[in-house]
């Protein structure tokens, strides 16, 4: 047990938290993997750990680790922070495949090009390894992309954990340049470009168990967007988990974060 201090890059988040060990598993040591981007022929990369005494026969589950705005594919796989160290612990204690993205770092946002990648990541890896369900987790701009792959994708992904991520990139306001870069365009020459990247506007393709985690009174990921797509899927009838701290800001405790991801297992 051991206290972390964190800092997310751009967001300048500090925060303290106790984080209890979750198992006494072991997930190898991070492995760079490169591939040729078929969309556009570039060199990108991901991570990826393999649980211990992996066997090449046997069935897995992937969990994806989707990194904050200002970081890249070593954040979920190396940092100490809760809710990266929470995303390891959790592959561990179920024995899963643990795989961390570039997607197009370091100001990614799920744009064409991340989403293509991502497609083609999860496609190699079904080719490369018995897999059987694939979850996606991300922190902040991580939290929203996963948001958006999900909505996207929904044939493709088994659960979803959300962490201080929004679901309306049409009323975000925060690092306009970043994603306008990332989706080709500003919001007012490509609006819908914008609202297909929102998954707001998508509830019904999101089927899987959702988990999301906000602080009332984070100003860097407003979580006023998470909590009405929650809402508009809990009449749905989707299986969803909403951890609200009201005077949280922009973080995840380990705690509230193994919460969510144990709750995305609910298929």
């Amino acid at each position: 047990m051991h206290n972390t201090s964190c800092e997310i890059g751009l967001f300048a988040l500090f925060m303290l938290a106790v984080v209890p060990p979750l198992c006494a598993g072991t997930l190898g040591q991070p492995k760079d993997v490169a591939f040729k981007a078929e969309l556009d022929g570039t060199e990108q990369f991901y991570m990826e750990m393999l649980p211990d005494k992996f066997n090449q026969n046997k069935k897995y589950d992937i969990v994806i680790g989707l990194h904050g705005h200002g970081s890249d594919r070593k954040q979920f796989a190396t940092d100490g922070r809760p809710e990266c160290s929470s995303f390891r612990a959790f592959a561990e204690k179920h024995g899963m495949i643990a795989v961390t993205p570039d997607y197009r770092a370091k100001t990614s946002w799920m744009g064409p090009k991340a989403e293509a990648d991502m497609v083609q990541i999860i496609s190699d890896l079904k080719k490369k390894y018995k897999i059987n369900l694939v979850f996606i987790v991300g922190a902040s701009m991580g939290g929203a992309s996963a948001l958006t792959f999900a909505a996207l994708h929904p044939d493709m992904i088994d659960g979803v954990t959300s962490m201080n991520g929004h679901a309306n990139h049409v009323e975000y306001k925060q690092f306009q340049d970043a994603i306008a870069e990332s989706f080709g365009g500003t919001k007012e020459k490509i609006p819908e470009e914008y609202k297909k990247r929102s998954a707001e506007f998508w509830p019904e393709k999101l089927t899987m168990p959702v988990a999301f985690t906000v602080g009332g009174n984070d100003t860097s990921v407003p979580p006023d967007s998470a909590i009405r797509l929650a809402e508009v899927l809990k009449k749905l009838k989707r299986k969803i988990l909403v951890i609200n701290r009201p005077n949280g800001g922009h973080a995840t405790s380990y705690d509230d974060a193994v919460e969510a991801m144990e709750f995305m297992l609910s298929k």
